[in-house]
């Protein structure tokens, strides 16, 4: 993807007026856990949780994009529940979406991202930003590397066919962008 990094007012006052795609990995969670127990998204007690730096982390989020006045005009959120959490903490709301469902890809499988590929690429309406909660392979899959950490967001200028990547922006550092 083509990158034009934007940092600070700059990026503040782009996302103050819309038309982005915000990409959250989810917050701190605990990696003494895994999914390999799970039965089903819903199954949250076989799942890696969210810890409760994870979900402070998450509220934090919520609150500087409240006061830095970034609109949000719709949340997506992978079915599992560390981003489902991540997406409810922060901004009040979630939309389950399969097409932005983690999950590991294989080589051999080139679909396996093409619905959030086209999420990532469909313009978004000017005044509303699209956020999306979802996991790390997803995104590193469809955009490249480096990895998103977790709680770390990829702003996303949709061009049509494609995007690209205008600033990575980690969870506690949201506030600095007005300075």
């Amino acid at each position: 993807m083509p990158v034009q990094p934007q940092s600070g007012t700059a990026l503040l006052s782009a996302l103050r007026k819309g038309g982005y795609v915000i990409y959250f990995r989810h917050t701190s969670t605990d990696f003494s856990r895994d999914d390999s127990r799970s039965r089903s998204d819903d199954d949250c007690d076989n799942q890696r949780p969210l810890t409760d730096r994870g979900r402070e982390e998450a509220r934090q989020i919520g609150a500087a994009f409240k006061e830095l006045n970034i609109p949000v005009e719709k949340v997506l959120a992978s079915p599992r529940c560390r981003t489902l959490e991540t997406a409810v903490l922060a901004f009040g709301r979630a939309e389950q979406s399969p097409d932005v469902r983690g999950g590991p890809t294989r080589p051999d499988d080139t679909g396996r991202y093409a619905a959030l590929r086209k999420l990532l690429s469909t313009p978004v309406a000017p005044g509303g930003n699209l956020v999306i909660s979802s996991h790390g392979n997803p995104f590193y899959a469809t955009a490249g590397a480096p990895y998103l950490a977790e709680g770390e967001a990829a702003v996303v200028r949709p061009l049509g066919k494609d995007f690209e990547i205008v600033a990575r922006v980690k969870h506690d550092a949201w506030r600095a962008q007005a300075q």
